[in-house]
């Protein structure tokens, strides 16, 4: 099965989380998806174990992450 329309293909959700990271910052992450990892002292290694045992938290960054890329600026 192709990806070709899929934008998150390839991109492994720490890349993903350091670009948001490097882009946003922890504390409008934070601000836009409220969740403790986030908020309450954030790394990029404990966001990255939450997210891949919270699928609701990971779709919530993914759908963030679509946004931030199709932003035209």
């Amino acid at each position: 099965m192709t990806q070709a329309n899929n934008p998150l293909h390839g991109v492994t959700l720490e890349t993903l989380l350091t670009e948001m990271v490097d882009y946003y910052g922890w504390e409008e992450l934070g601000a836009r998806i409220n969740i403790r990892c986030f908020t309450h002292d954030p790394s990029i290694k404990s966001s990255l174990k939450f997210l891949r045992k919270t699928p609701w938290a990971r779709a919530k960054v993914e759908a963030l992450y679509l946004v931030m890329i199709e932003r035209p600026w």
